[in-house]
């Protein structure tokens, strides 16, 4: 009763029992969906017994009139009446009653709370790409609970670019104060710690610790490394035989750790989807030879599509076009035995790209295109000459094995001869993949170039190659020059308010972070 009494001032709670008693079962039923024998709210109302047993020897008077309990007011009351309350406040409150704790997991209240202190936070919103140099990386912010919580997606261990994408939180905003919030730095195996975001303006915001100490282990550096191999990679650098993979997967833990989660963020969203798209945009996972799993974003430009590195490595950094293929220029494989020879397939695609550089050549002189048709449609199954297709980077010096893989939304045309089957595919013999698990059939290829650099992106170019649509999930890229195989697969995890606000911001968020690694 004292509790209910400082809360509201309303009085004590006895008249509550008394009401109910006058109620008919449905009407105490709706008021009130807890058994009437609720332990906490007898222990109330014996409370209230006492104090009114304590005053009854006094001298006969005039009853004062029922006076109405908090208890007893409707839910909806209560409700506005909680979410005025500080927000310390409501754990005490929850442990009054049954029907206080109820009442107290109604969204309306926490709604309203997240409003109050999101006003300062609102834009940290949505997904992010950290500048970590040339690694990039994925993050996504999103109201959870009690907290705004920076959760950091990673891909799987190389190299099962099939399986789900791993995440961990980077930071949280801790909700409960009005109109204020504690944030609190999750990095590190010692638990939450002191930190501060700071709003650099809409679309950029940074992270710092303040207590880094937290960061380090009783080990040292060395058990540090240890336990980074095991979470990055899943294994032990004794398991990593190829002494290039030793030093690049050494130089990264260098590199990142020296940040100590004081990061800056910039704003990316998801590609725009359109009705004839070849297949549905996203993220996509998959690996790049010894720098194992990268995440990549392909969209698409009209007759183009492209692949932006979200995550990168010191070859070709993140927020560079790994890949793009040209959707006007698809290419006619040949019988699997006769796809066997590398000599073939290189020769097929050569042929395509000087095709191309006649066109562009024709384009760049002012004469009519080709032999006058109009292009096909990339769903339309091209019968005759094969056509070029758009480019897709690589990376020199240990090229890609596994890569981003596309999935598809829409049903992409079946190849004419295998009736609705697709088309049976072999890599070359000489071409190296990480993953050995691809598919053995496709649906349909293009023509690509694949952006290929020395370490530190010294002399990039783009190279020619192959974009090969497995379903509507998975892709792949064949790079000749690097003679490798990249198998992407769809990100499959679901990114809340990370939707561009028109394809022109999109666009010119693709711009942005190219031009933070030109």
């Amino acid at each position: 009763m004292a509790v209910c009494a400082r809360l509201c001032g309303v009085g004590p709670s006895r008249g509550c029992r008394r009401r109910q008693q006058r109620r008919g079962p449905a009407e105490t039923a709706a008021a009130d969906s807890e058994p009437d024998t609720d332990p906490e709210e007898e222990r109330i109302e014996a409370g209230a017994a006492a104090l009114a047993g304590a005053g009854g020897g006094r001298g006969a008077g005039p009853s004062p009139p029922p006076r109405c309990s908090l208890l007893e007011l409707p839910p909806e009351l209560l409700v506005e009446i909680f979410a005025s309350l500080p927000g310390t406040d409501l754990p005490s409150l929850a442990q009054v009653c049954t029907k206080f704790r109820r009442i107290l997991h109604t969204d309306t209240i926490w709604r309203r709370r997240c409003r109050e202190v999101l006003h300062r936070y609102r834009h940290i919103l949505g997904l992010w790409q950290p500048d970590i140099g040339p690694y990039g990386g994925l993050l996504n912010v999103v109201v959870d609970g009690l907290f705004i919580i920076g959760w950091m997606y990673l891909p799987p261990h190389d190299p099962h670019v099939d399986d789900p994408m791993r995440f961990k939180p980077l930071f949280r905003v801790h909700l409960m104060e009005r109109k204020s919030a504690t944030v609190e730095c999750m990095y590190g195996h010692r638990g939450p710690h002191n930190g501060h975001i700071q709003i650099v303006k809409k679309d950029e915001f940074s992270t710092k610790c303040n207590q880094t100490d937290h960061h380090r282990m009783s080990g040292g550096r060395q058990e540090e490394f240890r336990t980074w191999l095991r979470e990055e990679w899943g294994r032990t650098l004794e398991d990593i035989f190829h002494e290039h993979m030793q030093e690049l997967i050494l130089m990264k833990f260098i590199y990142t750790s020296q940040y100590d989660n004081c990061l800056t963020y910039r704003r990316i969203y998801l590609p725009p989807s359109h009705p004839d798209d070849l297949i549905r945009p996203g993220l996509f996972k998959g690996t790049y030879g010894s720098h194992g799993l990268e995440i990549v974003m392909l969209s698409f430009h009209g007759k183009r599509a492209r692949g932006t590195k979200i995550t990168g490595d010191p070859n070709i950094p993140a927020g560079q076009q790994t890949v793009e293929i040209d959707l006007m220029h698809r290419i006619q494989l040949p019988d699997v035995e006769s796809l066997r020879s590398f000599n073939e397939l290189s020769r097929i695609v050569l042929e395509v790209r000087e095709q191309v550089r006649q066109e562009q050549q024709q384009q760049e002189d002012g004469a009519e295109d080709g032999d006058g048709r109009a292009p096909q449609s990339p769903r339309e199954p091209q019968r005759g000459p094969a056509q070029p297709s758009v480019e897709l980077p690589a990376e020199k010096g240990g090229g890609p094995a596994d890569g981003e893989a596309a999935a598809a939304a829409a049903p992409a045309p079946e190849q004419p001869a295998q009736s609705g089957q697709g088309q049976p595919f072999v890599l070359p013999v000489g071409v190296s993949s990480r993953n050995e698990d691809y598919p053995r059939t496709c649906r349909m290829c293009f023509y690509g170039t694949g952006l290929i650099a020395g370490h530190g992106f010294t002399s990039p170019e783009r190279t020619p190659g192959v974009f090969i649509l497995f379903d509507e999930d998975r892709f792949g890229f064949i790079w000749l020059e690097l003679k490798s195989f990249s198998l992407y697969s769809r990100v499959r995890a679901t990114f809340r308010n990370a939707e561009a606000p028109s394809p022109q911001a999109f666009e010119e968020m693709l711009k942005n972070i190219q031009s933070l690694t030109s």
